[in-house]
């Protein structure tokens, strides 16, 4: 299996997506000059992958608000992600939606950025933040019985962010307001010197 490098530029991709109100057509390059969150999932009607589909969901103005959009892709056509949007939360599925689901019944977008499982012919949970480059700048791989966190994902775009724009490093559990250090040996000396 082909596996990704951070720094490297993300495979573009272009499909149809589900969304609410129908299907449109999405590339990656069209969200240039913003992050994304690209989140691969095993199957449409499944167990864990509506548990995070809606947690993203509905966290998706938060992402908004930081300058980066989420994208959910799984292996399933535009037609299977639409009836699982039609299906109500209460009965597994997904009901309105505020991030597309982007169609990948060829398989190549999960064999792009190596999450692939080629035996079922179903993507793992890839989690995959591209900044606004196009750049990968971080790769989580769970295998499938165990959801992502919402907050995690988050706290590492903005981290990301944070680094690119001031050129300082932060340090574990950093959250925006937090402590950070300049990449240097005096940096790091102020920010041990001050940490409790």
């Amino acid at each position: 299996m082909k596996m990704l490098n951070l720094r490297q530029l993300a495979p573009e991709f272009n499909s149809i997506a589900a969304v609410t109100g129908g299907f449109r057509p999405l590339t990656l390059t069209e969200f240039r000059g913003r992050y994304v969150v690209l989140l691969f999932y095993p199957a449409d009607f499944s167990f864990v992958c509506p548990t995070e589909l809606h947690a993203f969901s509905d966290r998706a103005q938060e992402f908004r608000n930081v300058g980066c959009d989420i994208i959910a892709c799984s292996t399933d056509s535009h037609y299977v992600h639409c009836a699982w949007m039609q299906q109500s939360r209460k009965h597994g599925g997904l009901g309105e939606m505020d991030i597309p689901l982007l169609a990948d019944k060829s398989m190549k977008i999960s064999k792009d950025y190596g999450v692939l499982d080629e035996l079922t012919g179903l993507a793992m949970r890839g989690l995959f933040i591209i900044d606004r480059e196009g750049m990968v700048r971080q790769i989580t791989i769970n295998d499938v019985g165990v959801g992502r966190n919402v907050d995690e994902a988050l706290r590492l775009v903005q981290a990301f962010q944070f680094s690119d724009e001031f050129g300082e490093v932060c340090p574990v559990n950093w959250r925006p307001g937090s402590p950070t250090m300049k990449p240097n040996t005096s940096g790091k000396d102020e920010y041990f010197k001050n940490a409790q």
